[in-house]
């Protein structure tokens, strides 16, 4: 009985892998579901997967934010976020809302704790203009996301794989 159990389980994960597919849990950037990873060439509003830079990813995990798991080098995985800023774009970042080239942001607001009641810094209220190699990335599907609102721009670099959607509940 182990044996098919584990055999099962060794089959799920190599089709996974195979066919370069996510599962995502968490609603801040998209439903819940199955996606899988494509490489196109990134425009905004991408559903894209992300590995924080490593000081990040770090305060990340010890939060609770993300968990260890495959994709990043550190180990840590990688975010999923919306693509909401590229280069030569400007964003403005208020407590009440990020505006992308002047258009707002649904559910953008900063909020001063996370769900837990610990304190959030965030970036500095003002205009940014989106340096060439960065990009901004946000999960205003829900306001409670944890992304470039707080920790800035990240390289684009860290940009691993588009997510295309295949099953969404």
């Amino acid at each position: 009985m182990l044996f098919a159990l584990t055999s099962v389980i060794a089959a799920i994960v190599a089709v996974f892998w195979m066919f370069r597919l996510r599962i995502a849990l968490t609603d801040s950037a998209c439903r819940p579901g199955i996606y899988r990873m494509v490489n196109h060439p990134i425009s905004r509003g991408d559903l894209v997967l992300a590995c924080l830079p490593p000081e990040l990813a770090r305060l990340a995990q010890a939060r609770g934010y993300l968990t260890r798991g495959p994709g990043c080098p550190d180990g840590i995985e990688p975010v999923g976020k919306r693509l909401g800023a590229l280069p030569g774009d400007t964003v403005e970042v208020t407590r009440d809302y990020v505006t992308i080239n002047g258009h707002r942001l649904e559910n953008s607001a900063t909020v001063s704790r996370d769900t837990r009641g610990r304190s959030l810094t965030h970036v500095a209220p003002g205009r940014y203009p989106v340096r060439r190699d960065h990009v901004w990335l946000f999960g205003t599907t829900d306001a409670r996301s944890w992304d470039s609102r707080y920790f800035g721009p990240v390289p684009i670099r860290s940009v691993r794989a588009q997510l295309e959607p295949l099953v969404t509940w």
